[in-house]
């Protein structure tokens, strides 16, 4: 990857990340030209899809990602939730459990547990869930996960106590105290 493909890179995902997202796909499209077998080119285009809710349009540029580098688990956890908005469960948990063999990725646990709750497996996600708090303590999306879930089953008092851990690990935490206070207010 030459020094100019990675600085057009970074300004794609810069432009992704302002919302700009036809200069973000522009310069994803000019980077599959410029290095065809590149994967990050298509992981660009596909990170611009899922951010308008173009699953299907995610998932194909993904399929050419993961054909470029079938070793970045990042692909698949990427094509993974593409395919849980699709309500493709089956594939969308092979490639969660993918990404996880790849290099056990945080991301993709907590999508798989999404993906056990979709498919109607709430206690399963949830045992799930309480495992990953358990191993890695320290992943503060864990605890805002099982936090969301518990508001979610109208736990409040369980809820709070989820986010309460996760504002002690990062105080600044915006989304976090939003919630907090919204129980707090109810």
């Amino acid at each position: 990857m030459s020094m100019d493909f990675e600085n057009k890179l970074k300004e794609g995902v810069e432009l992704l990340n302002e919302n700009k997202y036809k200069e973000s796909l522009d310069i994803a499209k000019e980077l599959q030209e410029q290095e065809p077998d590149e994967a990050d080119a298509y992981r660009l285009e596909a990170m611009v899809m899922q951010k308008q809710n173009q699953w299907e349009n995610s998932e194909e540029a993904l399929d050419n990602a993961i054909e470029c580098d079938d070793t970045k688990s990042n692909l698949y956890n990427l094509r993974g939730f593409a395919r849980l908005n699709q309500e493709k469960l089956d594939e969308a948990e092979e490639d969660f459990k993918k990404a996880i063999e790849i290099d056990d990725s945080a991301a993709a646990h907590r999508n798989l547990v999404l993906h056990k709750i979709m498919n109607n497996d709430t206690n399963e996600g949830l045992t799930y869930l309480l495992q990953r708090i358990k191993e890695d303590p320290q992943d503060i999306e864990n605890w805002i996960l099982m936090g969301d879930l518990m508001q979610r089953a109208g736990q409040g008092d369980k809820a709070k106590s989820y986010y309460e851990q996760a504002q002690k690990m990062d105080p600044e935490n915006e989304y976090v105290k939003k919630q907090i206070e919204n129980l707090e207010n109810n």
